[in-house]
């Protein structure tokens, strides 16, 4: 299957998820071409973004084990 570029933004309202966020974005480190993180300290939250060049399956696979942790949204944005 072809590579594509993908971007996934993800915020996160409950910390305790960070655990879980790191442990799964290690399990796809070979895909990750970078990360960037920011504390919004004013709304409580956090706003991570990840760039991936990786299989499809591999980026919706990962977007949706983040996006089903408890105080997490994650959204995906693909490359043409």
């Amino acid at each position: 299957m072809e590579n594509r570029v993908a971007i996934i933004a993800i915020i996160v309202s409950q910390p305790e998820s960070v655990g879980a966020i790191n442990d799964l974005l290690h399990q796809y480190s070979e895909c990750i071409i970078g990360r960037m993180g920011l504390p919004y300290r004013q709304k409580k939250i956090n706003i991570i973004s990840v760039v991936l060049d990786a299989p499809q399956d591999s980026v919706s696979s990962l977007a949706g084990k983040i996006g089903k942790l408890s105080g997490v949204t994650a959204q995906t944005l693909y490359s043409k």
